[in-house]
């Protein structure tokens, strides 16, 4: 009876212990901040990958890399990304998003799969950051495991990427984590 008593103390003692660990260990991201209002007639039209985080659904991009964003009658928007492949050949996947905050029009989700016209699966798509004139887009999600850097020329000046780099930081992001795409 005593032996018993004693392993049920150092079980509920082990689960207390790792409860506690587990939130010790738990680091909470700050909230990810987006810009304050998108226009989106500015923001729809051709953009260039200049950099992205690493992600297993553009593992067979190249290169040339392009977003194109075309605003649908309903408010959604049009996706149409393109890269090109190791083969040589463009590769293309569109998509719909759609706006999930009307009163900025900063964070969006997007979807890129349809069954029947069902979209079972939406990404998060979030600006964090524009260009005065939308020559650039930082664009994150709030885990911080998908970030792309837009722009509407195949370059950027050092300054701009001085400012998405200082913009990506904030965001909890390492932008030294960003692979460049050749373009």
């Amino acid at each position: 009876m005593k032996t018993c008593r004693s392993i049920r103390r150092y079980i509920l003692l082990f689960f207390g212990l790792l409860a506690l660990a587990s939130n010790i260990l738990a680091v909470e991201k700050p909230t990810l901040e987006t810009v304050t209002q998108v226009n989106l007639s500015r923001y729809t039209g051709i953009w260039y990958e200049l950099a992205r985080l690493p992600n297993r659904f553009q593992n067979q991009c190249v290169g040339d890399v392009t977003a194109e964003y075309r605003q649908l009658k309903n408010g959604d928007i049009e996706v149409i990304n393109r890269c090109l492949d190791e083969t040589g050949k463009m590769d293309e996947a569109h998509g719909i998003a759609r706006i999930l905050d009307r009163s900025t029009n900063a964070k969006l989700e997007v979807s890129f799969f349809s069954f029947l016209g069902w979209r079972p699966f939406w990404g998060d798509y979030w600006i964090l950051a524009l260009g005065n004139d939308y020559e650039y887009a930082v664009i994150g999600v709030p885990s911080r495991k998908y970030a792309w850097i837009l722009s509407r020329t195949v370059k950027l000046s050092p300054d701009q990427w001085s400012h998405i780099r200082q913009v990506m930081v904030r965001a909890g992001y390492d932008p030294e984590k960003l692979v460049e795409t050749r373009q």
